[in-house]
């Protein structure tokens, strides 16, 4: 093993993020790591933005990704790319993020690293995927929980779905986020909208995030706030029909913002947001709403209740979403959840206590290998 610990991250578009949660975690953990003193590669597509060699101390290793071409399946040839690589690097530990497609190739994997792997959500119950494609997720959870040395699970929930599900112990470390505090009104006048006086909705336009019943529940509830959708509806055939079907002077769609800050001030200044995600773990953009002192309104489910607990709104249809925006009608500072979504912030979500978990994780592992 060489001096330091070479830990090869895969399973992410690369960094810095262009693209969603898993690559916002890679940039965040490999750039701590790197810190913390420990030799971090980091796997990106080939046309990702950013082609440097290094980003912050951190090693970056671009392989061919066709996603671009040949739609999903490109993903399954850009994890094996990877991995192919992987076998002449020499990796103490490689940690792999989700394991929808890594799973079926890790025969590929050199035998000599320590092989982790992040459960993320189930994806298997997604409903946009057809049963076909539903059972060769679950079939891939399932090889993911056998053939890797450690799994790591970002939600209490996950992890207590692994020990009933296949009476394997995992590892609890949870995403992490900002507390945003820089907030600046202004910011809005790009978007035509004034504080407190609209609902937003942050989501890849997907059927399983609930969209089109968060949409049908704001007309149902005939407030006349408007409801910004943050999405790219270009992009998507779904997100697409949303945009025809919807798009109003009530219902406004605005493409993909990658601005952080940006994004936090919309959240900050938003009346209700709204999270309708359903399948996954800790979610980065649930907890950047609560960095962000939004007041929440997500879908009912165990995941999103393991995050923000009691401390916000929960719908499960389109007439729940009409009831709720309508008691929306004190300013946010009323609300007791926006502290206690902050303190959970600073003492479970956060950064700092991640990394260092992680990097005490990497080194108990080194010692024992």
């Amino acid at each position: 093993m060489s001096t330091k610990i070479k830990i090869g991250i895969l399973g992410c578009r690369g960094i810095p993020n262009h693209y969603g949660g898993f690559e916002e975690f890679a940039e965040h953990l490999s750039k701590g790591l790197v810190e913390y003193g420990l030799e971090v590669w980091v796997y990106n597509s080939h046309n990702h933005p950013f082609q440097e060699s290094f980003w912050n101390g951190v090693h970056i290793i671009h392989c061919y990704d066709p996603e671009y071409k040949i739609g999903t399946a490109g993903q399954f040839i850009y994890d094996l790319n990877c991995i192919i690589d992987s076998r002449k690097r020499n990796f103490d530990i490689i940690y792999q993020l989700g394991n929808t497609s890594s799973s079926i190739w890790h025969r590929f994997l050199h035998s000599k690293p320590y092989r982790i792997s992040n459960m993320d959500g189930l994806e298997w119950i997604r409903t946009k995927y057809s049963n076909y494609v539903r059972k060769f997720l679950k079939y891939a959870e399932k090889t993911a929980v056998k053939t890797n040395d450690l799994l790591i699970a970002d939600s209490k929930a996950i992890q207590d779905y692994v020990l009933n599900t296949y009476n394997r112990e995992s590892v609890f470390i949870p995403y992490g986020a900002e507390v945003f505090t820089n907030q600046d009104e202004n910011k809005l006048n790009d978007f035509d909208l004034k504080p407190f006086s609209y609902f937003l909705l942050i989501s890849r336009l997907q059927p399983d995030n609930h969209v089109e019943e968060i949409i049908n529940g704001i007309l149902l509830s005939k407030t006349n706030i408007p409801l910004v959708v943050i999405g790219s509806y270009k992009n998507s055939k779904f997100g697409n029909y949303l945009f025809k079907k919807f798009n109003s002077r009530q219902i406004r769609f605005l493409d993909s913002i990658f601005d952080k800050n940006i994004l936090n001030q919309l959240r900050y200044f938003s009346k209700l947001y709204f999270h309708g995600h359903s399948s996954g773990g800790t979610n980065p953009s649930l907890l950047e709403a609560m960095a962000s002192s939004a007041v929440i309104c997500a879908h009912d489910n165990l995941f999103n209740r393991a995050v923000i607990k009691e401390n916000g709104f929960f719908f499960k249809n389109e007439d729940d979403i009409a009831k709720i925006s309508k008691q929306i009608i004190f300013d946010k500072s009323k609300y007791q959840w926006i502290e206690n979504n902050i303190q959970q912030i600073k003492e479970i979500y956060n950064w700092d206590k991640i990394i260092s978990q992680y990097n005490e994780l990497f080194i108990k592992i080194a010692k024992i290998k």
